[in-house]
């Protein structure tokens, strides 16, 4: 097991906490390796991090989730900022260019860290962005997404994190037959209705809608030295998120790579839907090593 030492780098507004595992600078002849998702945290690659004892492995806690206290006010996430908290971590690392594995909304701020810093990655794996702009339907997408905030604001976690499970799990485009349907029970999906009346959900509320409004520039990630390989999970066929990570690919021009197992196939079971991270390690591994 590879010892995980954490760090705190201190930048304008957030101490931005982060953990690596193995070497720096990295030794083997492999590029570290940087893990990123959003509103996820490190936490979250606890069971795919550990299968590259190979090569140097960074994670780290975005600005204002989890242990990273943010000091500017703000509660909203936008990828533009977050491409540059990255930006600063990579060079305070000292290891650029870097490879990244990026994660939901963690992919859209790869794809900006690219678009504005392409010198500090070499490769990077976007696993099914939330792109709305990419969709045929992306007015209908955004109406969806309005759907899941309100129910989250009439009636709290248990039925905005219902609504958003409805949203991300409906097949096809957001039709009128999607908005037809009743609002879903949380009990449907094993969760409590109970209000503890907090909105501030990074996920239900407002504060990440930037993620899911960005618009990605093909003219310039194009051009950028960085490797893009957009990733879709094989069993997330038809959602939501296989089809914004289908619409990015289109977008750059290249069909996207397929994983094994769902939107979150790299998680282990201790967040509930279990993925398939060993299977998911040896994908990652293969598209990874196909650009050193």
């Amino acid at each position: 097991m590879t010892d995980i030492r954490t760090h705190t780098l201190s930048i304008p507004g957030v101490e931005l906490v982060h953990d690596v595992r193995g070497p720096l600078p990295p030794s083997g002849g492999h590029r570290t390796l940087l893990m990123i998702g959003q509103p996820m945290t490190a936490d979250g690659f606890g069971a795919l991090a550990p299968h590259f004892t190979d090569r140097t492995v960074v994670t780290y806690d975005p600005r204002g989730l989890g242990r990273s206290v943010r000091t500017d006010g703000r509660s909203d996430h936008t990828p533009q900022q977050q491409a540059a908290d990255l930006h600063a971590l990579i060079e305070a690392l000292g290891v650029g260019p870097v490879d990244v594995f990026a994660s939901s909304g963690g992919a859209v701020t790869a794809l900006e860290l690219v678009a504005t810093h392409p010198e500090d990655v070499a490769t990077l794996v976007a696993h099914e962005p939330p792109i709305n702009a990419v969709l045929p339907d992306a007015t209908a997408a955004e109406r969806a997404r309005a759907g899941f905030y309100e129910a989250y604001q009439a009636k709290g976690r248990g039925a905005g994190m219902a609504s958003f499970i409805a949203m991300t799990s409906w097949q096809g485009e957001f039709t009128d037959a999607y908005f037809a349907q009743p609002t879903p029970d949380p009990a449907m999906f094993g969760m409590p209705a109970d209000d503890d009346g907090t909105r501030d959900d990074p996920l239900l509320s407002k504060n990440s809608w930037a993620i899911t409004d960005y618009r990605p520039d093909a003219t310039v990630l194009t051009a950028a030295p960085t490797r893009i390989v957009i990733a879709v999970g094989e069993e997330s066929a038809g959602t939501y998120t296989a089809r914004t990570a289908l619409g990015t690919a289109a977008l750059l021009g290249q069909e996207p790579v397929v994983f094994p197992s769902h939107h979150g196939g790299f998680l282990g079971g201790e967040f509930g839907y279990a993925g398939k991270p060993e299977e998911f390690a040896t994908r990652l591994r293969d598209v990874l090593d196909a650009g050193a």
